[in-house]
């Protein structure tokens, strides 16, 4: 099982960084000037997901094989996205705010969401 909790931190922090990216997009900023805003955003996040996301069991072995857990996800991403925010405000020296703090955790626990949603899929269908 530490295989697939190995599996499971690598798809998180790809769906992240998909989410980053995505993110960016809707802004019309997509290109490689706007790589360092969007590293700005990106391990902010990161560094909220794998530090709360063990305290709501999001790796716990029990709780990720079962599709009924995945409601932890929404309250996870709301703890972190406060976090990542003011974590990113301090990085480029400017305001936290709400309203963006409230869109990143929303579309963030939707995307991770969708991710782990994919995963129990794959593990459940690998097991049998």
């Amino acid at each position: 099982m530490k295989k697939n909790i190995v599996f499971l931190a690598i798809g998180d922090l790809l769906a992240i960084a998909i989410l980053t990216f995505i993110g960016f997009a809707t802004h019309g900023e997509a290109d490689v000037s706007f790589l360092p805003r969007m590293s700005a955003a990106f391990f902010p996040v990161l560094v909220g997901w794998f530090l709360l996301a063990p305290w709501f069991g999001l790796f716990d072995e029990q709780v990720i094989s079962s599709l009924k857990s995945l409601w932890r996800i929404l309250p996870a991403m709301l703890a972190v996205a406060p976090l990542a925010v003011i974590l990113r405000a301090a990085i480029l020296n400017s305001a936290a705010l709400p309203i963006f703090t409230l869109v990143l955790g929303s579309t963030n626990a939707f995307g991770m969401l969708i991710w782990r949603a994919i995963y129990l899929f794959v593990i459940q269908r690998n097991a049998h």
